[in-house]
């Protein structure tokens, strides 16, 4: 069976591209817009893996990423930070966040799959 993904962003350009990666690569993909949104899809659905912006007005990705951390029923569901942010300050603070992997927009479908498919095994 397919693993499941969701993908959030606020931006619609971006979740369709990694919606295409992941769907041609064989992972069923939710989306959601906003964290609040993202929230209930992951309540409704508890998906493998969250790839999520950092980014985003009302919740941050990293304020999303800490909500499902203290949730013992989805602390164990990996999170990958997508952001155009690229300092390593800043994917070190993701990482004390709970952030299992930090991609930085605009890298390749290959590197997308591959760390999905790392942290989906």
């Amino acid at each position: 069976m397919a693993k499941t993904v969701l993908v959030v962003d606020d931006m619609k350009t971006q979740l369709d591209l990694i919606n295409n990666y992941l769907d041609e690569a064989g992972y069923k993909v939710l989306t959601a817009s906003d964290g609040e949104e993202a929230l209930d899809k992951v309540n409704q659905h508890q998906p493998d893996l969250i790839i999520t912006d950092l980014v985003m007005p009302e919740m941050s990705g990293l304020e999303f990423c800490r909500k499902l951390k203290k949730d013992s029923a989805t602390a164990d569901i990996p999170v990958i930070a997508w952001s155009t942010k690229n300092r390593s300050m800043d994917q070190k603070w993701a990482m004390k966040q709970g952030v299992a992997a930090y991609l930085v927009k605009g890298c390749s479908k290959e590197k997308i799959v591959q760390t999905v498919e790392d942290l989906t095994i």
